[in-house]
């Protein structure tokens, strides 16, 4: 099953499954969400990171990640993102680690597909995955933080940092099973260089560490593992470079650095939640609600890994997703 790169964005393509079998992942740059131990609502999307193979920048990349290959893109430090997958309403199973750990299991990474517990995401129904399931109803942001100083996922449940980035394994619904539900998937799609040695390897590999938490339900499989293609999947690391590093490898220029969550709530501007109807959510992973935050392990370490921290207080909430829309109330003629 094909993975293309196009726009920022990867697509998987399995037609020789279903001609419409395949979906688009994009990585999100987005406000970091204060670390306070509030539940936030959704931040806003501030467009796509940049994607690039890591074939064409192998000469100037670490041995491991040209071994990796995939794709890779910039974050700064304590930069946050989300994951969308927007288009098209052929189902998938998709399965997210970060550093090797399972943002939905908080397991270690295991090829295939696990439901007890659920380790993977069904699309259409999940429209985007912000963070690491810590509870039922909540997750925790993901934060870029350095490899190497203890703030990340993979680092705090296993004591190495040895992966960083991001994992995707992708498995599409069978076709037999897509044909009898397509009448219940109507209108379920969603829209949505220097030379390498003059810059400190350490600083480069970034991995995804939990931030604060953000109200988001993970949403359990509808369908049943057996209705996925276990034997037909597509699997892309997703290395994360430092933005600051950006530049020696591809010779462009990192993305300008978001702005803050004080910054834009005191603009007035909207934040977002999503209602998915009468879906069942996972009730969340009890090793990832036991991961400490950014701001937490900075705490316990006597460091400041977080600027610009301070709580807010969200604007408008705009609902998005599966309501039939509000009603209009009637008055006095």
């Amino acid at each position: 099953m094909p993975v293309t790169l196009d726009r920022d964005a990867l697509t998987f393509h399995a037609d020789d499954v279903h001609p419409d079998a395949r979906f688009t992942l994009e990585f999100q740059r987005t406000l970091r969400i204060p670390d306070d131990g509030r539940d936030y609502p959704l931040p806003p999307g501030l467009g796509r990171f940049p994607l690039r193979h890591v074939d064409d920048h192998a000469a100037r990349l670490p041995h491991s990640w040209v071994a990796r290959g995939g794709v890779l893109f910039p974050m700064y430090q304590a930069e946050a993102m989300w994951i969308a997958f927007p288009g098209r309403r052929y189902p998938f199973a998709v399965k997210i680690a970060t550093g090797k750990i399972n943002a939905v299991s908080g397991e270690p990474w295991v090829p295939g597909l696990n439901r007890d517990p659920q380790d993977y995401c069904v699309l259409p129904e999940q429209p985007w995955l912000d963070g690491y399931a810590v509870e039922k109803g909540v997750i925790r942001q993901f934060v870029a933080m350095p490899l190497g100083q203890g703030y990340t996922a993979e680092e705090q449940l296993t004591g190495a940092a040895e992966h960083g980035g991001l994992q995707i394994e992708v498995f599409p619904m069978k076709p037999e099973v897509y044909e009898r539900i397509l009448p219940d998937l109507a209108g379920t799609a969603y829209a949505g260089a220097a030379p390498l040695e003059s810059v400190q390897l350490a600083s480069l590999d970034m991995g995804l560490a939990p931030g604060g938490r953000m109200t988001q339900e993970i949403y359990e499989d509808p369908y049943g593992v057996d209705a996925w293609e276990s034997q037909v999947s597509s699997r892309c690391f997703v290395s994360i470079a430092n933005s600051l590093t950006w530049a020696a490898i591809t010779g462009e220029a990192p993305p300008t650095e978001p702005p803050s969550a004080a910054d834009y709530a005191a603009a007035g501007l909207p934040w977002f939640d999503y209602y998915g109807g009468d879906r069942a959510a996972l009730k969340g992973a009890e090793r990832l609600g036991k991961l400490k935050s950014v701001r937490e392990m900075g705490e316990k370490k006597a460091e400041t890994p977080l600027p610009e921290n301070q709580s807010v207080e969200p604007g408008p909430v705009i609902t998005l997703g599966d309501s039939e829309g509000t009603v209009v109330r009637e008055g006095d003629f």
